[in-house]
């Protein structure tokens, strides 16, 4: 199988820890030699997730309370909970501008409202460990293609800018891309797709950009018209620098593209292997623009998962209908060319028949009308592509993301901790930065998976659960497990447990009794 020419780019290493947490505690349980301090630690790790959840819970509880009519609002129906694929909108049957008129609240105390919600939302995604796209990201984004090689940009007069920009003003955030007073987009864990197949139509797009590039390079057009085009590919290459070397700590990922493609018969013809890193996980947050009517206070999130870097652009809100393709142009001139060349060659014969021209220019225009309604056919193929890539990828939207993003923050939580304390119990005494390291270095050695942990979170949280100490030089050190176990206590969950094993065994004692 024939591969296209790869490129690297290194990508910085994120603080989420992707192991599920079953399989964490099972391998973790595992190393333990003593089936007593695994009966411990299995307890413990139980007693951990019930207490952190509690601990969220009640601060979700707060901020509801806080902000009560706006949660309602929100989490009911969620602000017109948006389910959508392409241009296809899906609103909840429940109405949110009439449940919001309800409340009969003045526009300063929606406003209000709406700011609290977005610093909670933001305080979640931070804890769940999303970052915020970065305009050299998306220049990557824009700088090549993968699966999906058609020209996508935002029509800007659907989205609404004062929201976010008030949210901005008042909470102040680096490094926010271009866009953020209309839109925002979170990013979080790194993946790789890999795609073999023949890409025919994406071959015959590549080789016409190429033709293109090198017309105008020979006929002297580039200088004409790639002055500023040249400017911005300078700034991109050197975003796209910037994001390669951004951190010591990153990983690098390959990127094989068709557009790096050798030309050759072997690689025309046959099967080729493309190969992208991808986000695992994006969030997309936006308002639409009001209307003169009405004016429109939805908040609108959307959930995609495994989306190519390349491909980013398929997370943009209130896409444009998708422009035509290096392909499509070529069909469109190559007709012109050959209708008006058979007018004109027909026109200066010297006997003319004018029921010749006639048939002649009726073929034109059927053949015109013809290529039109093709065009028209391709546009919407395009639509249907981004539709269906977009319901392949699309997790959740609305309420569901955020209920998601609840239990996210829970679970990456309790994996710190459990982390934390596995490694200060089998390890001794370390400081801050060797307990990282050590909980870095276990992550590679029993998981083969590469993060940056989040050392102080989960220290923090520790110190919360009394179950660690410092010593007289400031190393931390933790309580034994029957000790650690001792100190939460027996935990609601676990009375809950106990009372429903009774009640469930009462019912085979009654009937023994009986027997």
């Amino acid at each position: 199988m024939a591969s296209s020419k790869k490129d690297s780019i290194r990508i910085e290493r994120e603080s989420v820890v992707p192991i599920l947490k079953p399989k964490l505690v099972m391998t973790l349980a595992n190393l333990l030699e003593r089936p007593a301090d695994r009966t411990e630690f299995l307890k413990l790790c139980k007693r951990v997730e019930y207490m952190i959840r509690a601990w969220y819970f009640l601060q979700f509880e707060d901020l509801m309370v806080t902000t009560f009519v706006f949660y309602a609002f929100c989490f009911l129906c969620f602000v017109s909970a948006l389910r959508s694929a392409g241009g296809c909108v899906y609103e909840d049957p429940i109405d949110g501008a009439e449940k919001l008129q309800q409340q009969r609240l003045s526009s300063r105390e929606i406003d209000e409202l709406e700011q609290k919600f977005l610093n909670y939302l933001f305080q979640v995604m931070e804890k769940s460990n999303f970052k915020i796209v970065t305009d050299q990201e998306i220049e990557v984004a824009r700088s090549g293609q993968y699966l999906l090689n058609l020209p996508i940009s935002v029509d800007e007069s659907k989205l609404d800018s004062k929201l976010l920009s008030r949210f901005f003003c008042e909470h102040p955030h680096e490094n926010l891309p271009e866009f953020a007073k209309k839109y925002i987009i979170f990013h979080r864990g790194v993946g790789i797709d890999k795609t073999s197949d023949y890409f025919f139509m994406e071959k015959l797009d590549m080789i016409i950009s190429r033709a293109w590039a090198w017309f105008i390079s020979v006929t002297g057009l580039r200088t004409l018209l790639s002055k500023r085009h040249s400017q911005s590919s300078q700034t991109n290459s050197k975003k796209t620098e910037e994001i390669r070397d951004h951190s010591e700590n990153g990983d690098m990922y390959d990127r094989i593209r068709i557009e790096n493609m050798e030309l050759s018969l072997k690689n025309l013809l046959g099967k080729i292997m493309i190969q992208e890193p991808t986000f695992e996980r994006m969030i997309v947050v936006y308002r639409r623009a009001s209307s003169k009517e009405q004016d429109d206070h939805g908040i609108y999130i959307k959930h995609f998962k495994n989306i190519p870097m390349a491909d980013m652009e398929l997370v943009l809100p209130e896409k444009k209908n998708p422009s035509l393709t290096p392909m499509d142009w070529v069909t469109f001139i190559i007709s012109a060319v050959v209708g008006l060349v058979t007018l004109v060659s027909s026109l200066e014969k010297p006997k003319a028949d004018i029921w010749v021209i006639i048939a002649i220019l009726s073929g034109l225009v059927g053949y015109c009308a013809k290529t039109y309604f093709t065009f028209q056919q391709n546009m919407a193929t395009y639509q249907n592509l981004i539709t269906k890539s977009m319901y392949d990828k699309q997790l959740d939207s609305g309420k569901g993301t955020l209920l998601h993003l609840c239990d996210d923050v829970i679970q990456q939580e309790v994996k710190e901790v459990i982390i934390a304390f596995y490694v200060l119990m089998e390890q001794g005494k370390a400081t801050k930065r060797e307990l990282d390291n050590r909980c870095e270095e276990l992550m590679e050695s029993e998981f083969g998976l590469k993060c940056d942990f989040e050392v102080d979170d989960a220290v923090q949280k520790l110190e919360k659960l009394g179950i660690i100490g410092r010593d007289s030089a400031g190393k931390i050190f933790c309580v034994s497990l029957q000790r650690a176990n001792d100190v939460i206590g027996t935990t609601t969950e676990e009375l809950v447990l106990k009372a429903r094993q009774v009640t469930s065994s009462s019912p085979q004692k009654i009937t023994s009794l009986s027997c």
